[in-house]
């Protein structure tokens, strides 16, 4: 499953040389991952109050093309791989039928109280399997 989300790129996401600044890209990348999780049935700030927190433990950015003020850049979210303790997304930032940026981010799902490993299929298991399901064989 792929998840698409439109983002318009703003002034004070550019550099001096009028593209968008390397630093964005990951907050697209969240704002698309967040948008997903969302449209999966629960929202970060459930995980949260629920006492589940899920940290970036990798980051991966590829530019390829730049992006500038006022483009309209939609974000492909994929979820790649997901575990009890560990879920990994791909992202690919297009314009039009351009690739201009790719990237990864894996998390970990971890208790907010001891930051510990939390097994997901155990405390959410309607979220496990839906995001699961998304995976592509």
């Amino acid at each position: 499953m792929v998840h698409k989300t439109v983002i318009k790129a703003r002034y004070a996401e550019t550099d001096q040389m009028g593209v968008i600044h390397h630093s964005v890209y990951p907050i697209w990348f969240e704002e698309a991952r967040t948008q997903f999780i969302k449209e999966s049935g629960i929202t970060y700030g459930q995980f949260e109050r629920d006492g589940v927190m899920m940290p970036v433990t990798d980051l991966t950015v590829k530019y390829i093309q730049p992006a500038h003020f006022e483009d309209e850049v939609t974000v492909e979210t994929r979820i790649t791989r997901v575990s009890y303790s560990r879920i990994f997304f791909s992202y690919r930032v297009m314009l039009g039928d351009k690739v201009l940026t790719t990237g990864t981010t894996s998390h970990g799902f971890v208790s907010s109280d001891t930051f510990k490993p939390v097994n997901i299929k155990k405390t959410f298991p309607q979220f496990f399997e839906q995001v699961s399901s998304f995976v592509e064989e």
